[in-house]
């Protein structure tokens, strides 16, 4: 029989599967198909993107502000609710506004999964004195990518339409929900001994600013891809019918790379870690523009998503590191600075395709607030004592 610790972590890595992959980012492979239908253009393609993202966020603020540990454990189970019943609303109509709604609900989900269940599981991990790692919690936002992609894939090959389709998925996902809501424990009370040993070590200020400055950069660059990676393939010369198989090597790419970045960083230190990924991730972003092969596109695809999902892992798992008594409290203002670059970048780039009819300047934004949050990061390693510290102790 299984460790209840990976019990625990497989939980989080359903919900990631559930609330990540189906109620998010099943979107994205779905998005042409609903153009192909003249159910969006890029214009709205971007805006329900972006109202996602804002839920996301909407999220990531309540996440922030919360201390009670059974609280968190209710709304994170009401998150699998929510991530089920939001993927049935994109069924049940074609109303823009109401599909406005229903996005902003799975992004609201999607937070439930990412940050309260990340900060419940590390919580248990540290209570339980196990190793303080999210790699198998986090490789579920990879296998949940692909998985979206392989379903819609499958459901093409039978030209179902775009509303049956999210019907499937809801139904997909409440199968899903029940491993998510089984297998993660019922917080205990946290004892004055456990607490004394949660020693929370607040970073520097300009360690704090910085920070927050390369996660936004790295939001912004990680948002363009993950929302229209498959339509900008699909436009591709020679590269029709090839877009979801971009989506599923970037989800497949992501799962096991979590577990790599916790090695890498073992050997470098957070801080090194995340800025080889944000460099690796900028070039997976110009690929596509330099080279327009099927070959390169999907070696862009895979390198993207062997890089974003690491720098998510890396950046939150410091964050539980550094606030181990309240690690969704960091965690959360964060994602906020992720977050608000998810809100901003796809409604911008949605617009410039509108305007264009290409994705070429999204593409070089992305890239170019991708390189600045790798600058920041090594800013913060060559001047930064709080940095420097976080570095010389190894994972």
């Amino acid at each position: 029989m299984m460790p209840q610790r990976f019990y625990v972590l497989l939980a989080g890595f359903f919900s990631q599967l559930l609330c990540l992959g189906v109620a998010r980012f099943a979107y994205t492979p779905l998005l042409p198909l609903m153009q192909q239908q003249n159910v969006l253009d890029d214009a709205s393609g971007g805006y329900l993107a972006a109202v996602n993202y804002l839920g996301y966020m909407a999220g990531a603020l309540l996440a922030a502000s919360l201390s009670n540990l059974k609280l968190k454990d209710t709304l994170y189970r009401l998150g699998l609710i929510l991530a089920v019943l939001s993927t049935l609303g994109m069924a049940l109509t074609d109303n823009v506004w109401l599909w406005s709604f229903w996005r902003f609900v799975a992004g609201l989900s999607s937070a439930c999964s990412m940050l309260i269940a990340s900060g419940l599981i590390m919580h248990w991990l540290l209570s339980h004195k196990q190793r303080a790692e999210l790699g198998i919690h986090f490789a579920g936002l990879g296998f949940g990518i692909a998985l979206a992609a392989v379903l819609v894939e499958l459901m093409l090959s039978q030209q179902l339409d775009w509303r049956t389709q999210w019907q499937y998925l809801a139904v997909f996902g409440v199968l899903l929900a029940i491993p998510a809501w089984r297998w993660l424990p019922r917080p205990a009370a946290v004892t004055t001994a456990a607490q004394s040993r949660s020693t929370d070590t607040p970073p520097s200020k300009p360690f704090y600013r910085l920070m927050l400055a390369s996660y936004f950069c790295a939001g912004y660059g990680y948002v363009i891809s993950a929302t229209f990676i498959v339509t900008i393939v699909e436009r591709m010369p020679g590269l029709s019918g090839s877009g979801n198989l971009s989506f599923i090597i970037l989800g497949l790419a992501a799962a096991p790379a979590v577990l790599l970045w916790d090695l890498i960083a073992r050997k470098t230190g957070y801080l090194k870690a995340i800025m080889l990924a944000l460099l690796a991730q900028s070039a997976a972003i110009l690929l596509p523009l330099w080279f327009s092969s099927l070959t390169a596109v999907l070696l862009s695809a895979a390198l993207f998503g062997a890089t974003f999902v690491g720098v998510v892992s890396l950046v939150l798992t410091m964050a539980g590191r550094l606030y181990p008594s309240k690690p969704a409290k960091l965690m959360g203002k964060m994602t906020l600075a992720y977050g608000s670059a998810q809100v901003l970048a796809p409604a911008l780039t949605g617009y410039l395709a509108e305007i264009t009819g290409q994705y070429d300047i999204g593409l070089y934004l992305a890239a170019g607030f991708v390189t600045l949050g790798a600058l920041l990061i090594a800013v913060l390693i060559t001047t930064d004592n709080t940095a420097q510290q976080l570095d010389a102790v190894k994972t």
